[in-house]
């Protein structure tokens, strides 16, 4: 559900509420009282149902559903709506806003279109990003008529738009056939590019391949084909798939030069974009960033189709997470979810991947949690090979929120499906007292060529610092802090200077020099801080109350302790809840 009043706008399936632009952060419970109330705007609605609605199998008194609405109301006073929310005294409570931002629904639409009019209707529909009305419709004349090649291209962009990729691959399949019937190579050759993308990102490389040596022989013959631009770009995430980073830079590089030279803003915005992609894995930090944001400037302020567009923010959002850059992660994740909103499309699993690990980094673990879970659910369909990353950041947010369990769990499922659940496994292994295979677990999390490995390069090397401490592996510690305080330009991310700052300061403290590893750990909880991670700000306070007791300094661990632990209680982490009750214990 997607439901407007005055300045705000609920994303049910993305369980955002946006305050014009921005995101307006919402408790659980929070979010889920009011889309409740919204859906039951019509009654109003009692306690006792929202107490069993908003807590299922769990007793509750009246004052949690007191605060819940009063948090909310809180809130909506932000947009000078809290009296969206009306108390019907021993009654319950009821939203009072008209429904202006609903949409009919599919049935709805397509039922009143009268038989003639449908084709029209169907495009229009597709052209005005009606895409549930599009995908009906066409689907309804499709069952009575065949349909003409470029009806097949809108329908198949409907169901992908829709979020429902696979669905589109017979659409492609015969949009192919026809515009290769009708001698429109370049664009036949756009629907093999399209089923190879699909094929592609459910993990079927050969299927994909096979598709786009199709492509590629379609525009063999027509140097200034389109399609080429689409095509080169494809044969660059091919070749990136093969471990050949450098063969993969060089043909985003001609796909950004094709789309220039025939001023084809989708080859030039794809190429672009994947330049900088390659560029990141092979060391060019600065330059692949330039590259990145360059391409998603061009983009929307070209208008680029909403494929084009979801292919490039997923791209920029999986550079983002890979290197640690957790400010610009979240700035771009909005973007994404903002630019889905504007071209009525559905949320893909990966944008709920994306969002998932961001709002765990931040210390949103209940709202991380649910778009995780939701991300598992749509990912078998979206993109299967990016079900093993998924289950890395189930695994990360189990750790946060202290069931180890779980955390394991995760991470054995994660490197069963073929992708390293580091560094949240080697921090799980660290945690339970053995150093040493949290070290060999993060070298062999560093070896291989994929873009994948090559991205990480830098918040793993960061955290094999910090265990190198850990395992009394000072020399090494020292060449590993020395050599990512080095390379500033390479690794500029506050994450990694931060993990650093922390490698740096449990080696200090191993020297016994307390003060400079106060100073280290003052930077580090600054840094991480910057990139709004409360959950890691929390967990260096515990590091410098530790410090600040040995050093006798009883009243500053206090302060230090007290803000951890409320931030603790906030997050909901038993992890840091854990840790901080210790030096409770030590406190007295």
């Amino acid at each position: 559900m997607a439901f407007e009043f005055g300045p705000f706008r609920l994303d049910e399936p993305g369980r955002v509420l946006w305050l014009a632009e921005r995101e307006l952060p919402l408790q659980p419970r929070v979010f889920d009282l009011l889309a409740y109330l919204i859906r039951s705007r019509e009654r109003v609605v009692s306690k006792d149902e929202l107490l069993d609605a908003l807590w299922p199998a769990v007793t509750v008194t009246e004052n949690s559903l007191q605060r819940a609405v009063s948090s909310l109301r809180s809130a909506l006073r932000e947009g000078s709506m809290e009296d969206a929310i009306r108390v019907y005294p021993r009654n319950g409570y009821r939203f009072c806003v008209a429904a202006d931002g609903e949409k009919p629904s599919r049935s709805a639409a397509v039922s009143t279109v009268p038989q003639g009019n449908r084709i029209h209707a169907a495009r229009q529909a597709a052209a005005e990003q009606r895409w549930d009305d599009a995908a009906g419709l066409y689907a309804g004349i499709d069952a009575e008529q065949p349909l003409a090649a470029e009806d097949l291209d809108r329908w198949a962009a409907a169901l992908q738009s829709l979020g429902r990729p696979a669905a589109a691959i017979p659409m492609l399949v015969r949009a192919v056939a026809a515009h290769t019937e009708a001698d429109a190579d370049d664009a036949a050759a756009g629907a093999a590019v399209a089923l190879s993308v699909i094929h592609f990102e459910r993990g079927e490389v050969a299927v994909c391949k096979g598709w786009a040596a199709r492509a590629r022989g379609l525009v063999a013959g027509d140097p200034d084909s389109l399609a080429t631009g689409r095509v080169l770009w494809l044969e660059s995430r091919i070749a990136a798939v093969d471990g050949d980073q450098k063969r993969a830079l060089g043909l985003a590089e001609a796909a950004y030069e094709f789309g220039k030279r025939l001023d084809d803003v989708t080859s030039t915005v794809l190429g672009l974009m994947y330049r900088g992609f390659y560029r990141l894995s092979l060391g060019d930090t600065l330059g692949g960033l330039a590259d990145q944001d360059h391409a998603a400037a061009i983009a929307l302020s070209s208008k680029v189709d909403p494929i084009t567009g979801g292919v490039l923010y997923c791209n920029i959002l999986w550079a983002c997470r890979t290197f640690g850059d957790w400010a610009r992660a979240n700035q771009w994740t909005i973007g994404y979810q903002q630019f889905c909103n504007s071209n009525r499309m559905g949320f893909s699993g990966s944008c709920q991947l994306h969002r998932a690990e961001v709002l765990g980094i931040r210390g949103s673990l209940g709202d991380a949690l649910v778009h995780i879970n939701e991300a598992l659910a749509r990912l078998g369909e979206d993109a299967p090979w990016a079900l093993a990353d998924a289950h890395r950041v189930l695994g990360d947010i189990h750790h946060a929120i202290g069931d180890v369990d779980a955390a394991q769990a995760a991470y054995e499922k994660c490197y069963a499906l073929g992708w390293s659940p580091e560094p949240g496994q080697a921090m799980l292994l660290l945690e339970q007292g053995d150093a040493n295979a949290a070290y060999a677990s993060l070298e062999r999390g560093l070896i291989g060529q994929s873009w994948w490995t090559l991205q990480r390069q830098g918040i793993l090397l960061a955290h094999l610092a910090v265990v190198a401490v850990h395992a009394d592996r000072f020399e090494d510690a020292q060449a590993l802090i020395d050599d990512l305080s080095g390379q500033e330009e390479r690794w500029p991310m506050p994450s990694i200077r931060a993990l650093t700052n922390e490698a740096a300061s449990l080696l200090a403290q191993k020297r016994g020099n307390a003060s400079e590893a106060l100073r280290h750990l003052y930077l580090a909880r600054q840094l991480w801080t910057s990139v709004e991670s409360r959950l890691h700000a929390a967990r260096l306070r515990l590091q410098i109350a530790d410090i600040q007791l040995e050093l006798g300094d009883q009243r500053s661990a206090t302060a230090e302790l007290r803000s951890a632990m409320a931030a603790a209680d906030e997050l909901g982490s038993e992890m840091l809840r854990r840790q901080g009750r210790e030096l409770q214990r030590r406190l007295g």
